[in-house]
């Protein structure tokens, strides 16, 4: 038996959190085509016949400009002392640039050894990956090179069985049937985060964020269950940092926000299991990304 911690490291976009979902059989990170989706480390544990995996998906590594980027690198960077493994995730179908050797700098003095993910090769021709993987070999050392698609599932069976290779002996270290660490509030944030970003345009993104104020719970059936008739509450604030969004986020005669809000619903009752109430309310905090106190309501607190 083996099992142990990898950690997927990369830039913004490369295709992390689609491939953690893909790892792990079920969607914990919310997918976006905006750089800087995932904002905080989210764990997901897959169990194998011969392996347990703890995955983690990190923000993308990137140059901070705001205290809540800071702290997202941090939580990337952190890992990389904790785990066993780690999986440097690199977009093929863009170009390398300064960042991406920042990031392969980084690695080159980590413990762990490193396998390079070459992810989105179906969207590149194959004649075009061989010099990118020759590329790669001459920039590190890395324990193995494994081309993928993240989004198709392509060689991702082969990427498995590579890291659990590389993997120390050991016990499961968490229960067959423990998922993730991350609590319900967090999932019921980002998927309403996932449709502001799937509907807005390119400026809210990187201002805006999803706060759950209130999380009702219905009352347990007599299985102690959350029944599918059941009403689950949640009451949630999208915070922007210019009067100016407020408008582009509640659209004219209020159709962005709702048209966000039947998107999140469908998704939450999904997720939930059951039938969601879900109140939206848009509020103007400027500087909320210096906020230590808000950051910490996000999952980025201080260290």
């Amino acid at each position: 038996m083996k099992s142990g911690f990898v950690s997927l490291i990369g830039r913004p976009n490369a295709g992390k959190s689609t491939l953690l979902n893909r790892l792990v059989g079920t969607k914990l990170a919310i997918v976006s085509d905006k750089p800087q989706t995932t904002r905080t480390r989210i764990l997901g544990v897959r169990n194998y016949t011969d392996a347990q995996v703890v995955f983690l998906d990190t923000p993308g590594i990137h140059r901070p400009l705001h205290r809540m980027n800071v702290r997202m690198v941090d939580a990337a960077v952190d890992t990389i002392r904790e785990v066993d493994l780690l999986g440097l995730v690199v977009d093929v179908a863009e170009p390398p640039g300064k960042g991406d050797t920042f990031v392969i700098d980084l690695l080159r003095k980590a413990r762990p050894p490193v396998i390079l993910i070459l992810n989105k090769i179906d969207l590149i021709r194959k004649p075009k990956l061989l010099p990118i993987i020759d590329r790669y070999r001459r920039a590190a050392e890395f324990a193995e090179i494994v081309p993928v698609s993240a989004s198709t599932g392509d060689n991702v069976d082969r990427l498995e069985r590579a890291i659990i290779d590389r993997l120390p002996d050991g016990e499961p270290l968490y229960p067959a049937d423990y998922l993730t660490d991350q609590p319900e509030r967090f999932f019921a944030a980002e998927i309403v985060r996932e449709k502001l970003l799937q509907f807005t345009r390119a400026e809210i993104p990187f201002s805006s964020a999803v706060v759950i104020d209130r999380f009702e719970e219905p009352a347990p059936d007599a299985d102690g269950a959350r029944g599918a008739d059941q009403l689950l509450k949640l009451y949630c604030t999208i915070l922007v940092d210019r009067e100016s969004q407020k408008p582009i986020v509640i659209g004219r005669g209020g159709d962005m926000i709702k048209r966000i809000g039947t998107a999140a619903r469908e998704d939450l009752e999904r997720f939930f299991g059951t039938r969601i109430y879900l109140d939206l309310q848009v509020r103007v905090r400027s500087e909320w990304r210096e906020d230590d106190r808000l950051l910490q309501q996000i999952g980025l607190g201080p260290k």
